[in-house]
C-alpha cells in the first residue's frame, strides 16, 4: 500500500494540528492537537475520527502547546493504547500542560453546572486531570537519531525553534516508492531571544508548512514601541498593565523582554505578578535549561543565573495569591494565561479590570478568529467572561513583538534554505487567508515545489 497521508486538523484553520499517516503496515498520528476558538471548531473536538483511536499504532508530537498536543487525553480515553513519540523537554511541559488542561475543563464543566450558564445538563469537561495523567504515561522520550515509531516508519526530530523542544518532524518509509515527509510543526524565528533558530529543512519529496502567520511579516520595532509606550502611559495614571500570555515560552519571553527595558531604563520598575500555576511551572523548566546550558539555549544565555526577573516579580501559585493581586498597590504588571483569553485566572482579572479606563490590556500574541482576544482586537464594546457580559472601558493594544512564530518572509526563507525543493508543499495549520496568502508567495517561487492548500479529510498519496 502506497503511504497516505489524511488531513485531520489544521486546515483552514490555525489549530487542530492531527494528520494520519497510513501504510499497509502501520498508522501514525503526527500531532494530535485541540481545536480552538470559533465554537463550530471546538465542536469538532467532540467528533469521532474517522478511524478507531485504538487502530492507531503510535502518535508523534512536535511540541507541548495544546493545539498540537492537548487532544491525546481524549484520544487514549477513546483507546490509543500505543506509544507517543517527542522530545525530552516537550514531555516536561507536556506533564504541565496536559494535566492542567483536563483540570480547567473540569473546573469550567462545574462552574458552569453551579451559575447555570451551559446548555448542556449538566455540562461535561471533553477529559479530565485523571485522563490527561493516563496519557502520560504513553509518551515516550525520542532519541537524538531517527527512530521507528511504528512498524516501518521513522522519525527524526529536528530543532524548530518555536518553544522548548519544539521540533519539525522528519519521517521516513521503508517502503522505496514513498519519499520522505517534512512536518514542520510551528516554526520560530530566526531571532528568538532565548532559543536558537530553527534547523534548515532537509531533502524531501512532501512538505507540510504552518502558515499562522503567511499573510504578514512581524514589524518587531513598531510593536516595541507600542508595548513601551503602553506601560509608560498606564504607569503614569496608576494604572494595571494586564498581559495575557500562553503559559509556555511566551511568558518567559515576555519577562526576559521586561528585564531588558526596565534595565534599558525604556519603562519603569513596577511590580510584576505571574499568575498562572502552569505558566510558573513552564518556567521553571525554562531555568533548569538555561542553568544546564541545554544547545536549545541561545549561547549567550547558557548558564545566565536568571534572565526571567524584571527585578520585582512576584509569582502568584496559591488561589489567595491571586486573589490578593485585586487589592496590590498600582502602577503594576500582571502577566496571566491565557494568551487568547480562553480560559485560566485572566479571565477574572478581565471581569474586574476591563471596566476601569486605567487598565491596559496588552495582546502579545497571535488571536484566533473566535477567541475573545480577536473580539478585543477587533473593538468589542463588551465580552462574556464566566456567564456575564463585561463593559470594555480598558485601553486594548496590539503589541506582537514577542510572537515566536515564522512570518511570513521568514517561513519562505525557511522553505528555500532546503538544499533542493520538495516536490508537493502543503500549506497548513493557517486561518484561510493567511494559508492562501503563504501559498501564493511559496508558488510565486521556485523553491517548494506544486505547492497546494488541503482541504478537511482530505487524503493524499505520498509516492
Amino acid at each position: 500500500m502506497t503511504p497516505i497521508l489524511r488531513f485531520l486538523g489544521a486546515t483552514g484553520t490555525v489549530t487542530g494540528s492531527r494528520f494520519l499517516l497510513e501504510t499497509d503496515r502501520a498508522r501514525v498520528l503526527l500531532e494530535c492537537g485541540l481545536f480552538q476558538g470559533l465554537k463550530e471548531l471546538r465542536l469538532r473536538n467532540w467528533a469521532p475520527l474517522p478511524v478507531e483511536a485504538s487502530s492507531i499504532d503510535a502518535v508523534v508530537l512536535s511540541h507541548a502547546h495544546l493545539d498540537h498536543a492537548g487532544y491525546l487525553p481524549s484520544l487514549v480515553k477513546q483507546g490509543f493504547a500505543g506509544p507517543v513519540f517527542t522530545t525530552p523537554r516537550t514531555a516536561d511541559l507536556c506533564r504541565i500542560l496536559l494535566p492542567d488542561s483536563g483540570r480547567i475543563q473540569e473546573e469550567d464543566a462545574a462552574y458552569a453546572n453551579r451559575r447555570g450558564f451551559s446548555k448542556h445538563t449538566p455540562a461535561l469537561p471533553l477529559y479530565s486531570e485523571e485522563d490527561a495523567e493516563r496519557a502520560l504515561g504513553r509518551i515516550r522520550h525520542a532519541g537524538a537519531e531517527p527512530q521507528e515509531v511504528a512498524p516501518g516508519v521513522r522519525v527524526g526530530f529536528r530543532n524548530a525553534g518555536h518553544i522548548l523542544g519544539s521540533a519539525s518532524l522528519h519521517v521516513s518509509f521503508d517502503d522505496g516508492e514513498a519519499g520522505d515527509l517534512l512536518l514542520s510543526g510551528d516554526l520560530g524565528r530566526p531571532r528568538h531571544p532565548v532559543l536558537e533558530p530553527p534547523e534548515p529543512p532537509p531533502a524531501v519529496r512532501t512538505l507540510l508548512i504552518e502558515s499562522t502567520y503567511g499573510d504578514r511579516c512581524h514589524d518587531d520595532s513598531a510593536a516595541l514601541a507600542a508595548f513601551v509606550e503602553a506601560i509608560v502611559r498606564t504607569a503614569a495614571r496608576g494604572g494595571l498593565v494586564l498581559i495575557p500570555a500562553f503559559a509556555v515560552d511566551r511568558t518567559e519571553v515576555v519577562l526576559y523582554h521586561l528585564r531588558q527595558l526596565t534595565a534599558e531604563g525604556k519603562i519603569p520598575e513596577l511590580p510584576v505578578y505571574v499568575d498562572s500555576p502552569m505558566a510558573l511551572a513552564a518556567l521553571r523548566v525554562y531555568r533548569e535549561a538555561v542553568a544546564a546550558g541545554e544547545p536549545e539555549i541561545r549561547s549567550e544565555l547558557r548558564g545566565h543565573p536568571e534572565p526571567f526577573d524584571p527585578g520585582g516579580l512576584v509569582e502568584a501559585r496559591a488561589v489567595e495569591d491571586s486573589k490578593a493581586i485585586h487589592d496590590a498597590a498600582l502602577p503594576a504588571i500582571v502577566v496571566s494565561a491565557s494568551g487568547m483569553l480562553t480560559g485560566g485566572r485572566v479571565l477574572h482579572h478581565l471581569a474586574r479590570r476591563l471596566p476601569d479606563p486605567t487598565t491596559t490590556v496588552i495582546l502579545v500574541g497571535f488571536q484566533a478568529e473566535g477567541t475573545r482576544g480577536r473580539r478585543l482586537l477587533e473593538g468589542a464594546e463588551t465580552i462574556k467572561l464566566l456567564g456575564r457580559y463585561v463593559p470594555v472601558r480598558a485601553d486594548v493594544v496590539e503589541a506582537p513583538v514577542f510572537s515566536v512564530h515564522a512570518d511570513a518572509a521568514e517561513l519562505a526563507a525557511w522553505v528555500a534554505s532546503a538544499p533542493r525543493p520538495p516536490d508537493t508543499t502543503y500549506v497548513v495549520h493557517g486561518e484561510k487567508a493567511a494559508a492562501a496568502a503563504l501559498r501564493d508567495r511559496l508558488a510565486s517561487g521556485a523553491s517548494a515545489g506544486n505547492v497546494v492548500v488541503p482541504s478537511p479529510g482530505e487524503r493524499v498519496r505520498l509516492d
